[in-house]
């Protein structure tokens, strides 16, 4: 099948090369871009915002402090206003970057932040715990590492089965009436989860995995977000490294580096999910950017109260993701892409099963 693409996609891409990192709030200043409103909330955010958790968890050991710094506050100066990270990331030592790095600029950005883990008898962060007690707790020890006055945005990070969620909401809107918290978002939720808790406070986003190739929001959460007013922040928008087209078959993964466990990133899916990144290269290769652009230049145009998080500990591929936010994919743009994808079968399921067990549905 042969695909024709327009040539009208514009792509604007700043250079950081001349970019200083001094704890100024001036460098915010310097480049603007398109803002989006989560749902009917009034938050409003950057296009695209910035997914912290890699700096210090998840992919491999934690990198320096001094240099992820750096590139936090060259998101700021390059006009992100949304970021995001998590007591459990870490644990701590992400929220800690994160206030360290953004402190200068405090009051103009909206930090995310998360509540729901706790550590069990053997110190493993794997049990959940949304009991209103701890999301009070947790609050307070976040806006300290945080070194803010009120927390943006706070996710429960995962739905507790053993607390109801009305009494989660209920906990959240005590720290919302008592200005510790601005507004309160869901992870992983689903439907009734979403409904019942949005009818004790409201819920202004829902963070959870969504991208060209995790697409399963759209069949009921989509709706139910546009219903209530929620908007919608992605995470892991380039499908964990993979839809930058720099991961293959013979790709290897640090110690520590949690893809080592995902079921889609045992090296015969990575094989098999190959077609995708193909396609996806033939598509971005007609408007002269990088597969990573189009996938999330994508994500934006689904809806407009969509924000990506994609994550980054490198300068070069924090310049090229937010690239992504200029690139204007037109009604045919999309078809093409939806045909060129729609009979192509992911292989892998996208977390471990103990992982899987968490999600909630």
């Amino acid at each position: 099948m042969q695909y024709s693409f327009p040539t009208s996609i514009k792509i604007i891409v700043t250079s950081v090369e001349s970019l200083t990192y001094l704890p100024s709030i001036t460098l915010i200043e310097k480049k603007d871009m398109e803002k989006r409103i989560l749902g009917t909330s009034g938050l409003e955010v950057s296009a695209i915002g910035f997914g912290c958790m890699g700096m210090s968890f998840g992919y491999g050991p934690a990198k320096s402090e001094s240099e992820m710094i750096s590139v936090i506050r060259a998101a700021v100066d390059m006009g992100v206003t949304f970021f995001d990270t998590a007591e459990v990331y870490g644990p701590f030592v992400n929220e800690e970057l994160v206030g360290k790095a953004l402190e200068p600029f405090k009051g103009q950005l909206k930090i995310a932040t998360k509540f729901g883990f706790a550590a069990d008898e053997t110190g493993r962060w794997s049990q959940l715990d949304s009991s209103p007690a701890n999301i009070k707790k947790v609050a307070e020890a976040s806006l300290k590492r945080l070194r803010v006055d009120r927390i943006d945005l706070f996710y429960q990070h995962r739905v507790d089965p053993k607390v109801p969620i009305e009494e989660v909401a209920g906990a959240v809107k005590e720290l919302v009436q008592e200005g510790k918290v601005a507004h309160f978002g869901l992870s992983e939720a689903g439907v009734k989860t979403i409904r019942r808790a949005h009818a004790v406070h409201p819920v202004t986003a829902l963070q959870s995995e969504y991208s060209l190739w995790w697409r399963e929001p759209e069949q009921e959460i989509f709706p139910t977000l546009e219903e209530l007013g929620i908007g919608f922040v992605p995470f892991s928008p380039l499908g964990k490294g993979f839809l930058t087209g720099k991961i293959d078959a013979s790709s290897s993964f640090e110690a520590g580096d949690f893809r080592n466990v995902v079921p889609r990133f045992a090296e015969e899916n990575r094989k098999a999910n190959q077609a995708l990144i193909d396609q996806l290269q033939v598509i971005s290769d007609a408007h002269q950017s990088s597969p990573a652009q189009i996938a999330l230049a994508w994500l934006l145009a689904q809806k407009p109260w969509i924000v990506p998080i994609p994550g980054t500990t490198k300068l070069h591929r924090l310049e090229e993701n937010l690239g992504g936010a200029s690139v204007k994919l037109s009604a045919l743009d999309l078809m093409n892409i939806d045909q060129a994808l729609e009979n192509l079968k992911i292989l892998g399921e996208r977390y471990p099963e103990a992982s899987q067990k968490m999600i909630d549905r």
